[in-house]
């Protein structure tokens, strides 16, 4: 809709470019309006607004009353219809010898009220949330995955495992073979048991679905080991996030040789060194920037309060650089996995 003072624009452009000796009509088609309603906003006095918002209009004769709406829930909902469509209610009533409305209002009341498609045995779909658990010393929760490594040609590949603590993001376990099975994965996981000394304390293995995961070897290796299973719902990578994440900074590290590996003895020495490089030289982000395994060994709460002694120092010797707290060095003292949004922000994010 154009207002009032859009209207009066256009016909006095109109009307100039009619005093300048344009063609009324011409005039109306520059500006993007028909000469007909350009009479009907100069009908009477002045420029008129547009009188739709505020025109009376008749109530629809065969407008649906509230009782006969109600009604029509009402039967849908029955025991005896409410699994049903309106399109085999309909025809049901009439053998009865009832008519409560046609079919298309049957499914024009249902749809406004959202009970179309979810009605009777038709319960609207549960949403889930993630697995969440925190981790608060290592080797509580691991989180592993397999990603692929590329071969010497195209459509060749080698398989890399690794199991990385929730809490230290430490690489406690890694392989690399030339296929995926769960036995590989049960030798890795009883490897990273015994070389981590787990015994008997409860360790979470979070992963997601595939057929490795879930091979009955694995299973039968964790069940033996005391060890609880964890798993991301389906098709949902970002549920085992931590794993991605390391898989991205394997492929991102420079010297990684994206035209791929020649051999397997060759793709299993990068993975060596990346891994060496990573538990004791990479200084994490998401542990205020100290290595996986001094996280670990449990040397990173030294490491962060040598840190806020020395910042403490230079805010005394130079004061003036400083406005407020000096940088916060400290650690989290847990770790969570896929922890539960609260339910505003599961609204905006959809």
């Amino acid at each position: 809709m154009i207002s009032v003072l859009d209207r009066s624009h256009a016909v006095t452009l109109i009307d100039e470019a009619v005093v300048a000796g344009a063609r009324k009509f011409k005039a109306c088609e520059e500006i993007g309006i028909t000469i007909r309603t350009c009479q009907r906003w100069t009908e009477g006095d002045g420029v008129k607004a547009d009188g739709r918002p505020t025109a009376k209009r008749p109530t629809p004769v065969h407008k649906l009353t509230d009782a006969e709406r109600a009604e029509i829930l009402a039967i849908a909902n029955s025991e005896d219809y409410k699994s049903l469509p309106p399109s085999q209610i309909v025809p049901a009533l009439a053998d009865e010898g009832r008519y409560i409305a046609s079919e298309s209002s049957f499914y024009r009341v249902l749809r406004d009220a959202d009970q179309q498609y979810l009605r009777g045995r038709s319960e609207a779909p549960k949403r889930t949330g993630p697995t969440t658990h925190v981790a608060t010393a290592p080797n509580q929760v691991w989180c592993w995955d397999i990603t692929w490594l590329p071969g010497p040609a195209k459509g060749i590949f080698f398989y890399l495992y690794l199991i990385l603590d929730l809490y230290s993001r430490k690489i406690v376990g890694w392989e690399v073979h030339e296929n995926e099975s769960a036995e590989h994965a049960s030798t890795l996981v009883r490897k990273a048991h015994l070389r981590e000394g787990v015994g008997a304390d409860v360790l979470v293995l979070h992963a997601d679905n595939g057929s490795p995961m879930k091979g009955a070897s694995l299973l039968e290796t964790l069940y033996e080991l005391g060890v609880v299973t964890s798993y991301s719902r389906a098709r949902v990578s970002n549920d085992n996030a931590y794993a991605e994440s390391l898989f991205r900074t394997c492929k991102y590290r420079p010297g990684y040789p994206y035209k791929g590996f020649a051999t397997l003895a060759e793709a299993r020495l990068w993975v060596l060194q990346f891994v060496r490089w990573y538990n004791y030289q990479h200084k994490h982000s998401g542990l205020k920037f100290v290595a996986p395994a001094q996280r670990h060994s449990g040397e990173a709460g030294q490491i962060v309060t040598q840190r806020q002694q020395v910042y403490e120092a230079a805010k005394v010797n130079r004061p003036r650089r400083w406005t407020g707290d000096t940088r916060n060095w400290e650690l989290p003292e847990a770790v969570t996995l896929n922890p539960v949004k609260e339910m505003s922000e599961i609204k905006e994010a959809s």
